[in-house]
């Protein structure tokens, strides 16, 4: 049977449009294939960077926390490096602080964590050689140090070898030259200037002793101070009370009288008069030259 031409012409066309609409699908589908790879290598591409940025921020990370415990273990025994170590740990705690909260991608602060961290290390460097060059240099001084000690000590010794010398003799000569007493004894009296033992009837007391003779004690006037305690304790003063000073104490005398000591023996007697009234018990009498306490003695009023 034979096709009418207008049949087979619209036919044809059909077929022309179908071969061109399958023509066109299957280049979309390749485009699209072709998207679909170049968007899957970007993704793969971009997960593989962020990965290895990420590795870059752990490693720099570890070697700035390496650094930190160096610092931390680094000390010194000079004031002024340990303030500069102070400061520059607070540097690398912040550096640490600061790369812990930035993100991997951001290259250019991971760039310049890097250049921080070489600074910090090469202050570091610089560190250990101060504190190497002035631990050899302190090593050097100990040791002129101890030289000089030895020297120093040997040179006391000897001084004090010789001042113990000196001393000795010196202690000798002013324990030999200090004037001592004997015979030292208190005596109450009565209006009819006689000895009393009785409380209400004694109107004065009177010390006696007896400086020895000592030709290395100095020549000259002497001043010889008592000191009368009643039977509580309190030191009896009249009106014309004295303070002297023996041995470096300074005391109030009850009494006190000057006499010319020419190295021989002396005695004297020293009155305590302008006492209003004296009470039962035992009194005491110390005797002081301003060198030394010559003795102590004591009574007993009824």
């Amino acid at each position: 049977m034979t096709e009418d031409p207008l049949e087979r012409l619209d036919r044809e066309e059909r077929e022309r449009k179908n071969n061109g609409l399958q023509k066109t699908m299957y280049i979309l589908i390749a485009v699209a294939a072709v998207l679909a790879i170049l968007l899957a290598y970007i993704w793969i591409s971009k997960a593989s960077l962020v990965h290895d940025l990420n590795d870059e921020k752990k490693d720099l990370t570890e070697q700035i926390i390496l650094l930190q415990n160096d610092y931390d273990n680094l000390s010194s025994d000079y004031d002024a490096i340990n303030t500069q170590l102070d400061s520059s740990r607070e540097e690398v705690a912040q550096l640490v602080e600061r790369i812990q909260k930035t993100e991997a991608t951001n290259r250019a602060k991971m760039r310049q964590y890097e250049k921080e961290l070489g600074t910090l290390r090469s202050i570091m460097k610089s560190y250990i050689v101060q504190i190497d060059s002035l631990n050899t240099l302190n090593h050097q001084l100990t040791v002129a140090a101890d030289a000089a000690r030895r020297e120093a000590a040997a040179s006391r010794k000897a001084n004090q070898e010789l001042t113990a010398r000196v001393e000795d003799l010196s202690g000798q000569v002013a324990a030999g030259s200090v004037i001592k007493a004997r015979g030292l004894r208190i005596e109450a009296y009565n209006s009819s200037d006689k000895v009393t033992d009785n409380s209400k009837r004694v109107i004065r007391m009177m010390t006696t002793l007896s400086l020895v003779e000592n030709e290395l004690a100095p020549k000259g006037p002497v001043r010889i101070y008592v000191r009368v305690k009643d039977p509580d304790g309190i030191l009896l003063v009249n009106d014309s009370q004295v303070s002297f000073t023996c041995q470096g104490t300074t005391m109030i005398a009850s009494a006190s009288r000057e006499v010319d000591y020419e190295g021989k023996e002396v005695e004297l007697s020293i009155y305590l008069n302008g006492i209003s009234q004296f009470s039962k018990g035992v009194y005491t009498v110390e005797a002081y030259t301003e060198q030394a306490l010559l003795g102590t003695a004591e009574l007993l009023l009824r």
